[in-house]
């Protein structure tokens, strides 16, 4: 068991890193601990966050809102995730200005993420697919590349 252990802490990420809520309902607590007061109770699964800090079994995170706090690492998924900032986002069908625009997604929109290269995302929408500039989400760094 201690080695399963060892392994995975080896095998995760560094912080800062982006991940997503893996629940359904997600605690966000003031501290690494239950023993710490609830600050926000998460009902959006697959909403982005960006891990910050780890200790032990819990995972400090930072909301899209910026509202930072501590959730079991349980609740954490690795599932890369984004959401649409600004204004309405078009996703095209080539990662290119001039591509056809296939769906556009409001602000608030959340989707998986795959395939980021410069300067542009694969973001799919339950099933509605397109490439959107990286500079429209959060949940993904500027020079990130995702096969």
């Amino acid at each position: 068991m201690a080695n399963d252990v060892a392994a995975q802490a080896k095998d995760r990420p560094k912080p800062p890193y982006f991940a997503s809520i893996g629940a359904g309902k997600a605690r966000m607590r003031s501290g690494p601990g239950r023993s710490y007061p609830a600050t926000w109770l998460y009902v959006r699964p697959d909403l982005p966050v960006r891990v910050v800090d780890i200790f032990k079994e819990w995972r400090k995170v930072e909301d899209p809102g910026g509202t930072q706090g501590w959730m079991l690492g349980s609740l954490v998924s690795s599932t890369r995730t984004a959401i649409v900032q600004g204004s309405v986002a078009e996703l095209r069908d080539k990662p290119a200005y001039g591509a056809r625009i296939l769906w556009r997604a409001e602000p608030g929109v959340v989707g998986r993420i795959s395939q980021c290269a410069r300067g542009w995302c694969r973001l799919d929408v339950r099933g509605q697919a397109g490439f959107v500039e990286i500079s429209r989400l959060w949940g993904v760094g500027q020079e990130e590349v995702l096969p």
